[in-house]
């Protein structure tokens, strides 16, 4: 059934406007965004083979121009704002980590994190290099490497240390694994670039360690 077709109060746009976004359902908010569904398949029923397809929002929001081609119903304009959307909640958490210090921001830390590197096979480390008031100044990708290894260079974190006029720095990597403990690689890892930092009078503020279900704190667990 096509959603035109439904009553108003029972439409997925009217329904918002009426008593609010929570009220609706992944799919039903899916339809808004896509507005139309395709032959014989509403928006309503498009949204939920896309989150069949992606295993839930998250992923869908974080999948790749290459990931959404050729998909049934998801033509270039689909796309583009699927997209546009992803592009915008990841500068909306970016802007927050702006405003405000970054250690007095744990759950929207880990919320830029996990949706920097959602879906990702491949280990990646990342900088967040923050002023004398621990607002973020950049977040740079420092490395990446295999599904259970990355290779970090302590000159280049000095060198983006230094660019931004740094005073402090939070690292984090993801496991693609799922396991958010660390290895005795990733402590020795984070000792060393404790040391580099402190040469250059950056002060490391935590060492992150993120998965999509968890974040596990070096500095928390007294290791940073």
């Amino acid at each position: 059934m096509r959603i035109a077709d439904l009553p108003s109060e029972l439409r997925p746009r009217e329904r918002l406007l009426a008593m609010g976004a929570s009220t609706l359902g992944d799919c039903e908010l899916l339809a808004i965004l896509l507005r139309t569904g395709t032959s014989g398949m509403s928006a309503v029923e498009l949204g939920s083979v896309l989150l069949s397809r992606f295993g839930s929002v998250a992923r869908l929001l974080a999948a790749t121009p290459e990931e959404l081609q050729d998909i049934r119903g998801l033509g270039d304009a689909k796309r583009a704002e699927l997209l546009a959307v992803s592009e915008l909640q990841r500068r909306a958490l970016e802007h927050l980590l702006q405003e405000r210090a970054v250690l007095n921001s744990a759950s929207t830390v880990s919320a830029f994190l996990r949706h920097h590197f959602n879906g990702l096979q491949q280990e990646r480390f990342l900088g967040l290099f923050t002023d004398v008031r621990h607002q973020l100044i950049a977040c740079e990708e420092l490395a990446s490497g295999t599904l259970d290894r990355v290779c970090v260079y302590p000159r280049e974190v000095v060198r983006l240390a230094l660019k931004h006029n740094a005073a402090a720095v939070v690292f984090a990597h993801n496991h693609p694994g799922g396991r958010a403990t660390p290895s005795d690689s990733d402590k020795a890892l984070t000792r060393k670039l404790r040391q580099v930092m402190s040469c250059i009078e950056v002060d490391l503020l935590d060492h992150l360690i993120v998965t999509p279900t968890e974040t596990w704190s070096f500095r928390e667990h007294g290791l940073c």
